[in-house]
């Protein structure tokens, strides 16, 4: 009919017009719209890419650890004209272990997920890190991290809140079951690297520590959520190891070990390699922990751990609020901590230091490598719902001095410990805590007015802004 014979050329006349509006003068087709995601970045990327342009599939099912270490290096051109950025779009990754380069991104979806591969085939095995001479799950190497880089330079992992997920359960059985020859791989791991961002992802179910930048500096660990089971052993939240000038902010961390852990090092082997842990800042974090700290210091601080400054602090149902953990052997020390701002609620303590946490990497430690714990300031705390107060223990002929503890109100459990404070070795000051602290910290200090000491100079970590980037895909 003339009406049907109208309607067919209307069409055609349609899909003409709409080739036309999408051709440009060379006659190539160009894209009719872009999305864009914006970020924060220390550095802006001038080159971009797809993992699928790589042949990434995000099925959960597809492994994708070729296409991901393809785009790594296909990328890796671009490290000294502008840097470049990896998208991975929505989707489940399914991925093992690869290795990222430097002046690079690697930005998450908000809908994205990097599934970790369940086959030990995908893990690289690394030697021990020097620091540690040995792994710290086998006494031989240890798995190389799901995302993982050495002797980097700018290096940024973030996104709109994409995730990446450890699937630990498989991990753990064989931990338990004592199946493992090696240590088990953390998520993120950044060694011997400048100039790091780890921002606005979320992590949950890490075989092991969720990040880990080691023998590094500079580093921005800002927005991450880190989720894991109270009883998934050894998930620690964000590591710290032998690393200067480190910022963690604004984090949410439920785990089974210790949310923060400042690490530098075990035994000989930290006290030889010696390379501290300093100027660190964290702020504003969230932590629920049932069996660990909120922050730790140590165990293995044998390269030194100094000026930590901590503030804004915020636990639910931890074992304790900030813990030192050393031993006979690490050597080393623990000075100039320094934190203010703890909300604490459900604690079984809220001051817990020991100088008794025997694990040993082996035999051969040093029985006169004494730690020197000292300039232990804490003030600003409010704690509700608690066992214990504070249990502190330092050594033997070693005590720890220059602790100093101040406007701290602490609100006992219905069914607390009789003894609401247990000290030994150790020697300090406070100043309106209460209930009254142990005799061994009632040492005379002369301008305790305005409380325990807090830095007031900016540490140059601070100092770093992160500027507005955006990808656009197509």
């Amino acid at each position: 009919t003339k009406e049907a014979m109208k309607n067919i050329l209307s069409c055609i006349v349609t899909i003409i017009t709409l080739s036309f509006l999408t051709t440009n003068a060379q006659g190539r087709k160009v894209s009719q719209s872009y999305e864009t995601y914006e970020y924060t970045a220390i550095t802006c990327r001038s080159h971009s890419a797809s993992i699928t342009d790589f042949g990434g599939v995000g099925d959960g099912k597809t492994l994708n650890t070729k296409a991901f270490q393809s785009a790594v290096d296909h990328l890796s051109q671009y490290s000294s004209d502008g840097g470049a950025q990896l998208f991975v779009p929505a989707g489940k990754w399914l991925t093992g272990s690869f290795s990222l380069t430097s002046h690079f991104t690697l930005f998450l979806h908000k809908d994205a997920t990097l599934l970790a591969a369940q086959d030990l085939e995908e893990y690289l095995v690394l030697k021990a890190l020097p620091s540690y001479g040995r792994g710290r799950d086998a006494a031989g190497g240890r798995f190389a991290s799901l995302v993982f880089g050495t002797n980097l330079s700018d290096v940024i992992i973030t996104g709109n809140n994409g995730t990446i997920d450890g699937q630990g359960s498989f991990w753990w059985q064989k931990f338990h079951g004592g199946k493992l020859k090696y240590t088990r791989p953390y998520l993120i791991e950044l060694m011997f690297s400048d100039t790091i961002q780890i921002s606005n992802i979320t992590l949950i179910d890490s075989p092991s520590w969720n990040i880990h930048p080691v023998y590094s500096s500079n580093i921005i660990v800002k927005g991450v959520t880190i989720i894991a089971p109270v009883k998934s052993p050894n998930t620690d939240g964000i590591n710290p190891d032998s690393c200067t000038n480190t910022r963690i902010e604004d984090c949410y961390i439920i785990s089974g070990d210790d949310c923060v852990a400042v690490k530098s090092g075990w035994d000989e082997y930290g006290i030889s390699f010696g390379m501290p842990t300093k100027h660190l800042i964290i702020r504003r974090l969230t932590c629920i922990s049932p069996y660990s700290a909120a922050i730790a210091l140590g165990s293995e601080m044998s390269g030194g751990i100094e000026d930590v400054r901590a503030e804004e602090i915020t636990a639910y149902q931890t074992e304790s609020g900030v813990r030192i953990k050393t031993a006979v052997g690490r050597g080393a020390f623990v000075r100039n901590v320094y934190v203010r701002g703890m909300r604490l609620h459900t604690m079984k303590w809220v001051f817990w230091m020991t100088g008794n946490y025997k694990a040993h990497a082996d035999s051969h430690y040093d029985p006169h490598a004494l730690p020197e714990i000292t300039g232990i300031n804490y003030r600003d705390i409010v704690a509700e719902n608690v066992s214990m107060a504070g249990r502190l223990e330092g050594i033997s002929g070693d005590p720890f001095k220059g602790i100093c503890i101040s406007n701290a109100t602490i609100s006992m459990a219905v069914k607390h410990k009789k003894v609401m404070w247990m000290c030994s070795d150790v020697e300090g000051v406070t100043s309106g805590v209460d209930p009254k602290p142990c005799d061994l910290l009632d040492g005379k200090q002369e301008k305790m007015d305005g409380g325990c000491e807090f830095p007031s100079d900016v540490l140059e970590i601070d100092n770093v802004e992160l500027k507005s980037c955006s990808y656009q895909m197509n």
